[in-house]
């Protein structure tokens, strides 16, 4: 499948997963609250949350396509701000607030793999950041000229590999990763690496648009 910039949405997907955030925070206070099946088995049900955002993204790319390749050249350009605009914001955020996690004690409970898999795929398929970020992402590597369905799905395969990982390690070793989450300077390092990427990939994106 031939995927533009694929290696420039690799970097990016991967240090974007690496980002604490809400669903780290799901997959650690899970694993706290039932052990390492409970976290493993939350991102997997995040992770599949993934596919059902890449196959919304491809419905509409497909739309615009056959209304228009200008038109798509114009999503695509408002999707790279976007994504500048997502990096400033983090780094505005960064300077003014400083980022910081809290991630409370959970008491042992009983593991029930139904639970785990519902919550972690409502929280991302219900979380509006992750819908309009695909949304935007998607775009700057879809190839016009093949299936924009099957780029999409291939790249949130892409991405559900690169989290799994992530997060199951992170739930493997608990303690470890609680302990970086809850610290202060760890989440300003890991927030404005993402910021960068994010202002520089968008940046990039907007000059190879023709003119």
């Amino acid at each position: 499948m031939d995927i533009l910039n694929f290696e420039a949405f690799l970097i990016a997907i991967t240090i974007l997963t690496l980002t604490p955030g809400l669903d780290t925070a799901l997959v650690i206070r899970n694993t706290s609250r039932s052990g390492l099946a409970d976290g493993c088995m939350t991102s997997f049900g995040i992770c599949s949350g993934l596919f059902v955002h890449a196959f919304f993204s491809a419905v509409g790319i497909s739309a615009i396509l056959a209304q228009s390749a200008e038109l798509f050249q114009m999503v695509k350009m408002v999707g790279a701000a976007y994504l500048i605009w997502l990096g400033l914001s983090s780094l505005r955020a960064i300077s003014k607030n400083g980022i910081g996690m809290q991630v409370g004690e959970e008491v042992q409970q009983a593991y029930s793999a139904k639970r785990s898999l519902r919550e972690g795929f409502l929280s991302n398929v219900l979380n509006p950041k992750t819908a309009v970020f695909y949304l935007a992402f998607l775009p700057q590597f879809v190839n016009p000229e093949g299936s924009p369905l099957l780029q999409s799905m291939l790249m949130a395969s892409v991405h559900f590999i690169i989290a799994m990982v992530w997060q199951c390690g992170l739930s493997s070793i608990l303690n470890s990763a609680k302990n970086l989450i809850e610290n202060g300077r760890f989440m300003q390092w890991m927030e404005s690496i993402t910021g960068m990427v994010l202002v520089g990939l968008g940046i990039k994106l907007l000059m190879e648009e023709s003119p």
